[in-house]
């Protein structure tokens, strides 16, 4: 495959270059630090709410903080905003956010340090709900953005300014849409049509971001973003995130996925985690996922690459055959570890997904529950839960149905005592080369356990996926992960980023992580099996549970989001499978929960509309009912579950 190129190095860690933009003065690209951003939820209007909230923001880590101007009387309010937060000696940028009224755009640019534009809905002259365009009607829209767009940038120009050119996947402009379809190509060329404006006008102060609630689509559109600014020799800073990523440890494994993998390549500027949570909880989030790849320059080379093996933008699982429920079309499994326990004990157990009960000596099995659970170089002194696949050390293996030897790859060639069922040997990179590896590809009763100790460790596991690729190697791959001295939240970040890049690959049959700095056996076991399932979600390789898809909230949410949102999850959480969406506002509201199966969004003060898919099922719903009336409705589809 032609090699595709949308960063330094597939192999060696280095930041992609940008140009520097001053926001403020604050420089984003260049050489300066990954910049971390979050967004107030105040409304704009409200001078002393929107400061109180902005100096909170900056002393969580906030450097720029952005507030919405949904029309002409907030952007105005801005120059309010800025005099106080001088008064109170809080000297941050500030970002003006501009859906739909291009006029408050201007206003803003007035003074904001950045003006935040979404092509998808800055200035349209087509209705949004017209699908069919011909090249002169396209031409039409074009030319009235264009306009509305240099009337923006001479006023930027004049105040210095920046300008984000902010893509949503939610809210691509019908035009767009007609051309490209809802797709990562009409996201960039969506930004690149206004980018292409700002050239010709000889204004450079601008970021780029491609934002999507789906972490895939966000990715490949990023990654396409920067091929195509290479090919037309731009090198503007990038804005990371993924939006509605709703709150809890599923929006921090699902924001870290999706950044994460941009980071690992060397992609991104600056970052906004959104939480559906205090805007304050989001910088300390960032921080710790950005200084994860901090000294990652340093790390263990690895072997470059002299051709494309995948294609970068877009999803295809690697080839493998099937042993049980391993490889093949199988999604990816989980393996819980006890491997350092000194003794495992029954109720263990419970924290991969499997309860003892006493009175009834029987097992219980949980929803989400781990496939594999590896005992290592113990022994158990009790009858594990038949429906549960057992790991151990080799020399410990004792053939019962279920239980499956691990060995090193040293030790498979120098013993007889094997499965005929099913064989887990411990690879690292250098094996690759080793002649005893040779022996074992596509024999149908082994699979491999990756393992690496790279400091890049994620790259080193992809390089050696690629290398299974080129060589048409078809045996199930795990993807095993040690994560030394992190703390709980660390863990999550660094694990879904780590994982996560693989998996958007196409990479792991199945994935297996252990992690010290946790205290207690249980308590890791637990944790580690949750985050293994949630990254598979994300990444929407294997869903287990409900997705909720819930925004941020900012000043134009018309009801308490947090509130709702965890009103929602209480009710509907045991819907495995399907996609709820929770969304403050109607702006990117309907396109963000395009794939949602349903949606409850803000409509006006005190009122909701509720979607089943793309279709409004009911407008003007008092807030306080919409909960039960959307639940009416599932239950009318006949998707509704009891839970048990």
């Amino acid at each position: 495959m032609k090699k595709i190129n949308y960063c330094n190095s597939l192999t060696r860690f280095s930041r992609f270059k940008t140009k520097e933009v001053i926001v403020g003065d604050i420089g984003i690209g260049g050489n300066n630090p990954i910049r971390i951003q979050s967004m107030t939820n105040t409304k704009t209007i409200d001078t002393e709410a929107t400061v109180e909230q902005i100096i909170k923001l900056k002393l969580s880590g906030c450097e720029i903080a952005r507030i919405t101007a949904p029309s002409i009387k907030e952007a105005e309010n801005i120059k309010n905003i800025k005099l106080r937060l001088t008064e109170q000696q809080c000297n941050i940028p500030i970002v003006a956010d501009i859906h739909f009224t291009h006029e408050a755009a201007e206003i803003a640019a007035l003074y904001a340090d950045k003006v935040r534009i979404n092509p998808g809905n800055f200035a349209e002259k087509w209705s949004r709900n017209k699908n069919d365009f011909t090249e002169s009607e396209f031409n039409e829209g074009y030319e009235f953005a264009k306009e509305k767009l240099i009337s923006l940038i001479k006023i930027c120009k004049q105040n210095n300014t920046a300008l984000r050119i902010g893509t949503n996947h939610g809210s691509l402009s019908p035009r767009m849409m007609s051309r490209y379809g809802d797709t990562p190509l009409g996201m960039v060329e969506s930004c690149l049509e206004f980018a292409r404006i700002c050239r010709e006008e000889d204004f450079h102060n601008l970021v780029f971001s491609m934002k999507s609630s789906n972490v895939l689509i966000m990715i490949h559109s990023y990654r396409m973003l920067v091929n195509k600014m290479i090919a037309e020799r731009m090198n503007y800073p990038l804005h990371l995130g993924v939006t509605e990523a709703g709150g809890g440890n599923e929006a921090r494994i699902k924001s870290s996925v999706g950044i994460g993998a941009l980071l690992a390549d060397g992609i991104g500027d600056t970052i906004r985690i959104s939480l559906t949570e205090p805007p304050e909880f989001e910088p300390p989030v960032a921080a710790k996922l950005i200084s994860l790849f901090s000294g990652l320059e340093k790390h263990k080379s690895i072997s470059p690459l002299s051709e494309q093996i995948v294609n970068p933008f877009e999803y295809k699982k690697r080839e493998s055959y099937k042993i049980g429920i391993l490889g093949g079309s199988n999604p990816p499994v989980v393996i819980t570890e006890f491997c350092d326990c000194t003794e495992i004990k029954r109720e263990y157990f419970s924290q991969a997904g499997y309860v003892w009960h006493q009175d009834s000596d029987k097992w219980e099995k949980k929803e989400i529950a781990a496939d594999f659970i590896c005992i290592g170089g113990n022994r158990l002194t009790f009858e594990p839960p038949k429906n549960v696949n057992i790991l151990s050390n080799y020399d410990l293996w004792e053939g019962k149905p279920n239980t499956y030897p691990v060995f090193k790859l040293s030790e498979y060639t120098e013993t007889n005592k094997k499965s005929d069922v099913l064989n887990f040997i411990i690879i690292k990179i250098d094996d690759l080369d080793n002649p005893d590896f040779e022996k074992l590809l596509n024999k149908n009763n082994v699979a491999f356990i990756v393992q690496t100790e790279n400091k890049n460790g994620a790259v080193e596991q992809r390089r050696l996926f690629f290398e299974l690729v080129k060589r048409n190697v078809k045996n199930p791959v795990l993807i095993s992960r040690h994560f030394e001295d992190l703390s709980k939240e660390e863990f999550i970040l660094k694990a879904s980023a780590d994982f996560g890049l693989l998996l958007i690959e196409g990479f792991g049959d199945g994935l297996i992580a252990t992690t010290s700095n946790i205290n207690g056996v249980q308590k890791k076991a637990a944790l580690v099996t949750e985050t293994l399932f949630g990254i598979l979600q994300a990444t929407r390789t294997r869903i287990t549970k409900t997705e909720f898809i819930a925004c941020p909230s900012c000043g134009r949410t018309m009801f308490d989001l947090m509130e709702v949102t965890e009103q929602v999850k209480e009710r509907m959480s045991h819907l495995k499978g399907f996609k709820i969406a929770v969304m403050g506002c109607i702006v990117n509201g309907p396109g963000e929960m395009a794939d949602a199966d349903y949606g409850y969004i803000g409509q006006g003060k005190g009122k909701v509309v509720l979607y089943r898919g793309k279709e409004i099922i009911e407008r003007n719903v008092p807030s306080e009912l919409a909960v039960e009336k959307l639940i009416e409705i599932i239950k009318k589809d006949g998707n509704w579950q009891e839970k048990e």
